[in-house]
């Protein structure tokens, strides 16, 4: 299977910033993404590039101050994670879809590679 390496968390102030990097063995992925724990749903989408970087998904909660990106030479996505807040704290895993089904764009169950997560911590 492929897996999912994945960095860039920490602890940081409430106004801060963080950057997470992802990378894979292939680019070769309809979308990849970030997401993270909500209770009572499992893992919720925090953002979703498709791999043209034609779409881009963002839950409410971040949208304005997160920003997804790729670089397909490094087989790298990222997340810029600006003006966090406490809010934010989780533990954000990566994923990657290589099939193109199992889902919608924004369900954990289309993805099939995952990173083990990296914490990301926002102190008041």
């Amino acid at each position: 299977r492929v897996r999912l390496e994945e960095s860039g968390g920490g602890s940081v102030q409430a106004g801060g910033s963080l950057k997470l990097s992802c990378t894979a063995p292939t680019n070769a992925t309809y979308a990849m993404g970030w997401f993270r724990p909500a209770p009572g749903k499992g893992r919720e989408a925090v953002a979703i590039i498709t791999g043209t970087g034609a779409y881009t998904f963002y839950t409410n909660s971040v949208r304005g101050r997160f920003t997804i990106s790729q670089d397909t030479a490094k087989n790298t996505h990222y997340l810029q994670m600006d003006n966090l807040t406490p809010e934010d704290t989780a533990i954000y895993y990566c994923a990657a879809d290589l099939t193109g089904y199992g889902g919608a764009w924004n369900e954990p169950r289309r993805y099939d590679a995952w990173g083990q997560g990296t914490q990301v911590t926002v102190s008041s």
